[in-house]
């Protein structure tokens, strides 16, 4: 993940914010950093912006399809505590996003939250996966990895188990997001999690199994103010192959490079960079809500892996408006795959996610 964080001037007012925090310079991505696990699905003070995404398309009885997204960031105001600050003192913001998609109804749920790093409010472990904004959490224990939401009639309740190893994107982790210097975080996935546990829709409990993607990124410039946004596929395919594939997009509707990395059954991995990557929209869906105007299904072609994939959304109204949090309108969907590798048919889920198109994000991350 998500990608997404422009922090409303009057919440860092209501958190106490020191405006001689706006000072503090944060660390830049570079190439060489050695991402060490588990130290490093922990937080990461030092850089600016940071989220741990997870996402995934999960099954209840007879075949009832449902899709998932909770996403936790981090935003730096300060790498250290004022010497004489209060526990209330803040460092960082935490928002979170959580929503579901029940396929079968066409129905579509999201909620927001956000809170500051202060007494018992939100919290992210600096050298494991344990990761809290209220009673919304991620925590790996041993080889599991536990993720819990709930607001009113709506739950979600998970285990997830990797099948693979830990992917480290770009080059070894660095993921380069543009041609200025410093533009790049670092990123890495779990692109298969075996997903076991409960989901409430509407107040009825469903007993539900599948797969789960998750991401986890930081850095401090990620994009620049002459970009609006990007396009972020994340497939899982029934032969075993993962793919994530992302462009971004400037402000006049051009896209800049395509980046993505292919993953085999086995995990071993294959950097996309550089490689004719074409993501083709083909269609739109404008939404009822913020009238913006999205990509809706896609053909996503690798001519040098031989694949070609037609993409399409599970359901059309999966857009997220987090006023509250984060401020950005984005579009974070389940959709199906379908299409050939090497000439065989091929099949698979997955999620896409689609940012600035109601209002570009520009230079706030």
């Amino acid at each position: 993940m998500t990608r997404h964080l422009v922090v409303v001037l009057c919440m860092l007012m209501l958190c106490g914010f020191d405006a001689s925090a706006a000072k503090v310079v944060f660390r830049q991505a570079v190439p060489g950093r050695i991402l060490t696990f588990p130290r490093d699905h922990g937080k990461h003070p030092d850089f600016q912006t940071e989220w741990w995404y997870f996402t995934g398309n999960l099954e209840s009885k007879r075949g009832r399809e449902w899709g998932f997204q909770l996403t936790f960031f981090r935003r730096g105001l300060a790498k250290k505590p004022a010497r004489k600050s209060s526990a209330w003192g803040v460092t960082d913001l935490y928002p979170a996003h959580f929503a579901l998609t029940d396929v079968r109804n066409r129905a579509f749920f999201h909620k927001e939250l956000i809170s500051r790093g202060g007494p018992g409010l939100a919290e992210a472990a600096p050298n494991r996966l344990k990761v809290r904004v209220k009673d919304w959490s991620a925590e790996q224990r041993g080889k599991t990895i536990l993720i819990k939401a709930h607001e009113g009639e709506y739950a979600l309740d998970l285990k997830l188990v990797p099948m693979k190893p830990v992917v480290l994107h770009g080059l070894s982790g660095f993921s380069r997001k543009g041609d200025e210097k410093g533009q790049a975080s670092y990123y890495y996935s779990l692109t298969r999690l075996k997903a076991l546990g409960t989901l409430r829709f509407k107040g009825t409990i469903h007993r539900v199994t599948g797969l789960a993607w998750m991401d986890h990124e930081f850095g401090s410039s990620i994009l620049t103010r002459n970009q609006a946004g990007w396009d972020w596929f994340s497939l899982q395919l029934d032969d075993g192959t993962d793919l994530m594939v992302f462009h971004l997009r400037r402000k006049d509707g051009t896209f800049e490079q395509t980046f993505g990395t292919l993953v085999a059954g086995d995990g071993r991995t294959s950097d996309l960079s550089g490689q004719r990557i074409r993501i083709s929209p083909i269609g739109t869906w404008t939404s009822p809500h913020t009238k913006a105007v999205y990509p809706s299904g896609w053909r996503v072609e690798i001519p040098g892996r031989n694949i070609a994939l037609k993409i399409t959304p599970l359901v059309q109204d999966q857009e997220l408006s987090s006023g509250a949090s984060t401020g950005i309108i984005y579009w974070e969907g389940a959709v199906r795959a379908q299409g050939s590798r090497d000439g065989k048919e091929i099949k698979g889920k997955g999620y896409v996610e689609l940012t600035g198109y109601a209002r570009a994000i520009g230079a706030g991350l």
